[in-house]
């Protein structure tokens, strides 16, 4: 192909839970170039789910290669590299880079028992024993998740059930560092992507420092964890060998990683305080930045380093949304173990929408519980699970489909509402990132049941990539925090319709109701035990799964 463009740019990468996104962006932030593959989750029959970061490399550098074969700019014109990921997915490594496990994934509750011992306490606050509550809060302004779901549970796990692998940890690192350690061969983390560890004190977010004191009380070693450098740091060049792996140039700068909830709220173009915005991918969260640190242990909504230097953001994900839609059409409509062996076509989710466009809003009363991995913020319960509720002889795909839909947006309800009154004020309006934005009736369905005005952003799959674009660009002085807003476009602009305000309110009622009324029911069917054998390497029946963002 013809070189097409002649400007200086930044490529930025994107790996998800289901896979990377690799984007070619200008330095006016238009993107230009992309390319896409898949990785697998291992779900393990001990409650573990783990991905094979070489599969990550492998997966990235095909993208690369395509990006860079198209020759869509000159390689001299490619500036820099910037890498956002998935978050609290922890990767040991040695000191050459190489993984000595299986990343120990964000949906991974085996550390769960170790966090739960290390914040008990006899007078409790919200299940935490409230002296160690307020030592982390006072600190970090979060504490360790009791599902076992975050960088320190997955840490704990390791030191206590995988002990050789802990002692030949050089560094232990969240996926974007450690695909920066690959490139330039060295092991830091940002300011923002250290933040799953809740090992830092982040009083200051434009000085963040590991805590000797909370270090010790996890009984962790110091050693281990990355250097820590400021949000949109430069960390060198690409390694030779890497460069000529990938068809760049080894002058090609790398610059500090970005978790994906940082930089899809850079590429959303909310970035002054306050302006909202929502992200339905594989998992979801509502956020904005804010101008103080702050904690809500109630509700499970806390601030944490954001991609901009010296700025805070509401941390708020609650974990499966499209993900829940992804396996609804995985394993039920889709199955790989059904008898006709027939396989998902192509456009099954094109399909699906244009089946649940048909149901009127509510459908029929359906309600989907979205809780598949338990309940994130504002409920904090690992013990939740979903399903459907109130099937009945009309009840189809067509009805479920969209009640999947609506049961994502409810939940959201539920956090938008807690999210807000974290921050003082309601949303005038929210953008809409992820690639469930794709869906136009998804995105009717937000405004409808968030009873907000919902701005779809252009390319929204592509906005956490267009976000560690433009961290990058910050960087480099090519772009300053102002000028973002401008270069982020709105596709279209959904409002709420009148006519389902009272429906889905009382729905989004009844949804609340159905949590309260189950919570101690799963409480006791998912219960886990407070000690739990050890299963060697590869003992257990376990299953890999596809993991692909809708």
């Amino acid at each position: 192909m013809a070189t097409a463009f002649n400007t200086s740019c930044v490529l930025a990468i994107d790996l998800g839970s289901g896979g990377p996104k690799v984007a070619l962006f200008s330095d006016q932030g238009t993107l230009i170039g992309r390319a896409s593959s898949t990785i697998s989750t291992k779900l393990t029959s001990d409650g573990g789910g783990e991905q094979d970061p070489e599969e990550w490399w492998r997966a990235v550098s095909l993208c690369v290669r395509q990006i860079v074969e198209q020759r869509i700019v000159p390689v001299e014109r490619i500036m820099a590299i910037s890498c956002a990921s998935q978050w609290s997915v922890t990767v040991p490594v040695d000191g050459h880079g190489q993984h000595l496990m299986n990343a120990v994934h964000w949906s991974d509750a085996r550390g769960a028992v170790y966090t739960q011992r290390l914040m008990n306490g006899l007078v409790k606050v919200g299940g935490y024993g409230a002296w160690r509550l307020w030592q982390w809060m006072r600190l970090t302004g979060g504490a360790p998740v009791a599902a076992g779901s975050d960088a320190l549970a997955h840490m704990l796990f390791i030191r206590h059930e995988r002990p050789e692998v802990y002692r030949r940890t050089f560094k232990f690192l969240e996926p974007m560092d450690y695909l920066n350690f690959r490139l330039t061969g060295r092991a830091a983390a940002s300011y923002a992507t250290i933040f799953p560890y809740l090992l830092t004190d982040n009083r200051d977010s434009a000085n963040v420092r590991y805590n000797d004191g909370l270090i010790a009380a996890a009984g962790l070693d110091a050693a281990k964890l990355p250097d820590l450098l400021p949000v949109g740091s430069v960390l060198g060049t690409m390694r030779p060998a890497v460069a000529q792996e990938w068809g760049l140039s080894a002058d090609t700068k790398v610059v500090s990683g970005t978790p994906d909830s940082q930089a899809g709220a850079v590429g959303s173009g909310a970035v002054r305080d306050y302006e909202g915005h929502v992200c339905v991918g594989t998992t979801a969260w509502l956020s904005c930045h804010v101008p103080f640190k702050k904690t809500n242990v109630f509700d499970f909504v806390a601030t944490m380093p954001s991609a901009i230097h010296g700025r805070n953001m509401v941390a708020a994900e609650q974990g499966p949304a499209g993900k829940c839609l992804a396996v609804f059409v995985d394993n039920w409509l889709f199955p790989s173990d059904d008898l006709t062996n027939q396989a998902a076509p192509t456009d099954v989710y094109e399909r699906i929408e244009r089946l649940a466009s048909g149901v009127p809003a509510g459908s029929d009363n359906l309600l989907f519980l979205p809780w598949l991995n338990g309940a994130g913020p504002p409920s904090g319960d690992s013990a939740m699970r979903g399903g459907f509720l109130n099937q009945s002889l009309r009840t189809g795909r067509a009805e479920a489909v969209r009640a999947i839909m609506e049961g994502v947006a409810f939940n959201l309800r539920w956090l938008r509402m807690s999210v807000e009154r974290f921050v003082g004020r309601p949303f005038e309006t929210l953008n809409f990132i992820g690639g469930c934005a794709r869906s136009r009736l998804w995105c009717q369905i937000l405004a409808d049941v968030l009873d907000r005005p919902i701005r779809r952003i252009a390319d929204p799959e592509m906005a956490i990539a267009r976000g560690a674009a433009m961290v990058a660009l910050v960087a480099l002085r090519r772009l300053t925090v102002d000028a973002i807003p401008p270069v982020v476009l709105v596709d279209s602009t959904y409002l709420p319709q009148a006519e389902n305000r009272l429906l889905y309110a009382d729905l989004f009622a009844e949804f609340l109701s159905s949590y309260k009324a189950n919570r101690r029911l799963f409480g006791r069917l998912n219960a886990r035990p407070t000690t739990r054998p050890k299963l060697a390497c590869g003992e257990g029946n376990d299953r890999a799964v596809h993991d692909d963002s809708t």
